[in-house]
């Protein structure tokens, strides 16, 4: 009788149940303290797990910032795929796309908080690049029903990414999605031409 396989999925489950308990920890300690000045240990104070568990699943208090970073991207990218998809017009699929966007950030806000100065958020990991594959995929599937004017898909695709991110700061910071995704869409139909004055 086989009695590996068991123990296998025990032992996997628990890997999961450690790693998702580091997490959740990290989560609420980053949202008391903030990122920069929580530390490794008040994140393994705040799980009933030993320091050497941390130190099986993270190497520092970064890694578990983009593991909690890629669960946000994979956890967005059904919303903006939804959204983009649904869209009939030019403006829709923009105005739809930032706003999806930029009401997860406003949701998310305490899991969002940037990093301070010096720590680099990778940007090509796999959850991440999917969703900017995701975005590729969509806006050559809207020139394909007309919604989109056909141009260069890569290039939109970054400059429609530089957006959300960039202006995601402002929403971080207290700005209006509503007013925001209008800023963000105007610019994108009409340049800055189309933008209101003050």
């Amino acid at each position: 009788m086989d009695t590996t396989r068991p123990a296998s999925g025990r032992r996997e489950l628990t890997k999961a149940q450690n790693r998702e308990t580091i997490l959740v920890a990290a989560r609420q300690v980053f949202a008391q303290l903030g990122f920069a000045a929580a530390t490794v240990r008040d994140v393994i104070r705040a799980t009933p797990l030993a320091s050497g568990t941390f130190y099986n699943y993270f190497k520092s208090k970064e890694e578990v910032y983009q593991a909690l970073r890629d669960e946000m991207a994979l956890a967005v990218r059904p919303q903006l795929r939804e959204a983009r998809s649904s869209a009939a017009t030019a403006e829709e699929f923009l105005a739809a796309s930032f706003r999806a966007f930029f009401q997860f950030v406003a949701q998310n806000r305490s899991e969002a908080e940037s990093p301070p100065p010096g720590v680099r958020l990778r940007m090509d990991s796999p959850e991440v690049l999917a969703g900017f594959d995701e975005l590729r995929e969509d806006i050559t599937a809207a020139m394909a029903r007309g919604v989109l004017p056909a141009t260069d898909v890569p290039a939109l695709s970054a400059a429609l990414a530089g957006v959300a991110f960039e202006l995601a700061e402002r929403i971080k910071a207290g700005a209006g999605v509503e007013e925001t995704t209008a800023f963000a869409t105007a610019l994108f139909l009409g340049g800055l031409a189309a933008l209101p004055r003050r």
